[in-house]
C-alpha cells in the first residue's frame, strides 16, 4: 500500500509537471505565432458586379439564360424585337443610295458647265481679234478722213464696225464670267453633295449601331444574378436588366484593426478559410490598403467634435488577393464569411 501511495505521490507531480511543461511551450509557440502573424474574422470574399443595362429601348424577344446561370464573355443572354431598328438601317440605306446618285448628277453639271465654259473662252477670243482689228480699221480711217483722202461716210462704217466689236466683246466676255461662276456654284454643290454622302454613312453606321443593341451579351465570365425582365416585356434604353459577377476578380476584403497594420505591408502571404468550405484553406497576397477606415465612409460617420468623444480602435479594410484553380474560386460567392491570417515576418 507505501509502495502504491508512493508511486501516486511521484505520478502527480510528473504529470503536472509535463502538464506544464507542454502549457509552456504551447504559450510560446502561441506567443511566437502571435509575434508573427494577424488574424481576423471580420472579413469577406469580394467580387467586382458588372450591372448590365440596355442601351435600346424595345419588346424582350428571347432569353437566354436563367438566374444565377454561369455565362461566358460575349455569350448571346437576351434578343430585343429588332424590326424597327431593321428598318432605320434600311432607310439609311436608301438615304445613301440617293445621295451617291446625286453625286453624279452634280460631277455632270460640273463637267457641262466646264465644257460650255471652254466655247465661251473661244468666243472671248474672237470677239477680242474683231474688235483689236476693228480698231485698227478706225484708227486708219481717223486719219485718213482728217486728210480727206477717204469720204466720211468710210469713217462712219469704221466706228460702227469698232463700237459692235466691242460690245461682241462685252456680251462673250459676261457670258464667259458667268459659265465660270456656274462652274463654281456646281462645285460646291458637289462637296456639299460629297458631305451629304458622308452623312448618311454616318447614319448608316449609327443605325447598325443601335441593331447591335438589341443583341445583349455577358460583359464578363461569371454568374449571372438579379434578373429583372422577363420575355415580351418592354424594357427602356438605360434600364438595368441584369448583373455579373466576375468570377476571375474574387478577392477577400479584411479589415482589420488599426493596431495590427504596424507591421503588414502589401506582398505579405495570407492563409484564408471559408467559413462554407472549413477542409479548404486558399493562399493569398496582401495588395492593398483602403484610403480611409470604414467608419469614414459609413452613411453617418461619427463626428468627434461633439464633445463626447470615446476612443475606439478603427478598422482598416484591407485588399487580399486569392491564389487558386479555377474550380475552386467558382464555388465562392461575394459576401461569404472567412477567417485571414497574414504572415509579417
Amino acid at each position: 500500500m507505501e509502495e502504491k501511495r508512493k508511486k501516486k505521490k511521484i505520478l502527480l507531480p510528473v504529470i503536472l509537471l509535463a502538464a506544464a511543461a507542454a502549457g509552456i511551450i504551447i504559450g510560446i509557440n502561441r506567443y511566437q505565432f502571435y509575434r508573427t502573424h494577424e488574424e481576423t474574422d471580420d472579413a469577406q470574399i469580394d467580387g467586382d458586379l458588372s450591372v448590365v443595362v440596355s442601351r435600346a429601348g424595345g419588346y424582350i424577344d428571347s432569353i437566354y439564360f436563367e438566374d444565377n446561370q454561369r455565362v461566358i464573355k460575349n455569350q448571346l443572354l437576351i434578343k430585343l424585337e429588332d424590326r424597327e431598328y431593321h428598318l432605320k438601317l434600311e432607310q439609311a440605306m436608301a438615304a445613301h443610295k440617293l445621295a451617291n446618285s446625286r453625286i453624279d448628277v452634280a460631277a455632270t453639271q460640273v463637267a457641262t458647265s466646264e465644257a460650255a465654259s471652254s466655247g465661251y473662252k473661244a468666243e472671248v477670243e474672237a470677239a477680242k481679234a474683231k474688235l483689236w482689228q476693228a480698231e485698227q480699221d478706225f484708227a486708219r480711217y481717223s486719219v485718213l478722213v482728217a486728210k480727206g483722202a477717204v469720204p466720211r461716210q468710210q469713217y462712219d462704217q469704221a466706228k460702227t464696225n469698232r463700237d459692235a466689236a466691242a460690245a461682241t466683246y462685252a456680251a462673250a466676255s459676261g457670258q464667259y464670267n458667268t459659265a465660270i461662276e456656274q462652274i463654281s456654284n456646281h462645285r460646291s454643290q458637289l462637296q456639299v453633295t460629297h458631305t451629304a454622302v458622308g452623312r448618311e454613312a454616318v447614319d448608316i453606321d449609327y443605325a447598325q449601331l443601335l441593331l447591335s443593341y438589341t443583341h445583349i451579351s455577358a460583359p464578363v465570365t461569371g454568374l449571372v444574378t438579379k434578373r429583372k425582365v422577363q420575355p415580351g416585356q418592354l424594357v427602356q434604353s438605360g434600364q438595368t436588366l441584369f448583373s455579373v459577377v466576375d468570377e476571375n476578380s474574387l478577392y477577400v476584403t479584411a479589415n482589420f484593426k488599426e493596431t495590427q497594420l504596424t507591421h503588414m505591408h502589401p506582398g505579405q502571404p495570407a492563409k484564408i478559410r471559408v467559413d462554407a468550405y472549413p477542409d479548404v484553406e486558399l493562399d493569398g497576397t496582401v495588395h492593398n490598403f483602403a484610403a480611409t477606415t470604414g467608419a469614414k465612409v459609413a452613411l453617418l460617420p461619427p463626428d468627434n467634435a461633439t464633445g463626447n468623444f470615446v476612443k475606439v480602435v478603427q478598422r482598416i479594410p484591407v485588399k487580399i488577393k486569392l491564389h487558386a484553380a479555377d474550380t475552386t474560386l467558382r464555388r465562392l460567392r461575394p459576401g461569404m464569411n472567412v477567417e485571414v491570417t497574414v504572415n509579417t515576418r
